[in-house]
């Protein structure tokens, strides 16, 4: 059995977000091999509209020369919050409110979900 975390990352690297839900139930996250409230085993993975809003949100200010960067957690269209950050804006620019849009990146090698503006997408 592949774990839900691992399959998760082979959808990301397949430039793929996906998320899970209880069939004919809420969407949910992380990814988990029981669904969250019910304890049922009865899951299905699932693409989302990728659509969210940002729930809260940080900027974690470097030392220059490194870049600020936002944390964020987004709450997605299908119920569930994610951490996250939000791209293509200045950190201190994201507001909570702020309607957004998933993409999926590569970085370092490693494929990730982040947000950019809905306007922007």
């Amino acid at each position: 059995m592949v774990h839900p975390d691992a399959e998760f990352r082979e959808f990301l690297a397949e430039g793929r977000f996906m998320l899970q839900r209880q069939k004919g139930g809420a969407a949910f996250y992380p990814p988990r091999t029981i669904a969250p409230v019910t304890g049922s085993e009865d899951i299905e993975w699932f693409e989302p509209s990728g659509r969210g809003t940002v729930y809260s949100t940080t900027v974690v200010r470097r030392k220059p020369p490194e870049p600020s960067y936002n944390v964020c957690l987004v709450e997605l269209a299908e119920g569930p919050r994610m951490m996250t950050r939000v791209e293509g804006i200045d950190p201190a620019e994201v507001r909570i409110g702020m309607p957004v849009v998933a993409r999926v990146i590569d970085q370092d090698g490693q494929a990730l979900v982040v947000f950019v503006p809905e306007n922007a997408a």
